[in-house]
């Protein structure tokens, strides 16, 4: 990963991108730099994710709720202000949002599985 400059985001400035789930949709707001991802992603109602994810995350819960599903079959349930962090290929996730949710997610190198 290289230096970051001070910098700000304006996310209003930032394409809103359509993904369909498997149920509902998922808009994503994505800043790409060298080695990290930083994303506002809002679930609609009754989203359920298309793909098990293995990916490494910090996701943080801005508004709503949603769920977390693990292919354990555990369920983690994450509310306005909690936190998930997972590194790279460490667990198989999918989202679920009944009522609809936002968050921010950052990923990227630092989070590769060592």
């Amino acid at each position: 990963m290289s230096n970051i400059p001070f910098q700000t985001i304006d996310w209003t400035a930032i394409e809103r991108i359509e993904y369909p789930g498997e149920t509902g949709v998922a808009f994503w707001q994505t800043v790409q730099l060298e080695g990290l991802r930083i994303r506002l992603v809002e679930y609609s109602k009754d989203y359920l994710a298309d793909h098990w994810c293995q990916k490494g995350h910090i996701v943080y819960c801005l508004e709503g709720e949603f769920i977390s599903e693990l292919s354990t079959g555990e369920k983690i349930k994450l509310t306005k202000g909690q936190t998930y962090v997972v590194s790279d290929e460490l667990s198989s996730h999918r989202s679920v949002s009944t009522d609809g949710v936002k968050l921010l997610i950052i990923d990227g190198d630092f989070l590769k599985n060592k």
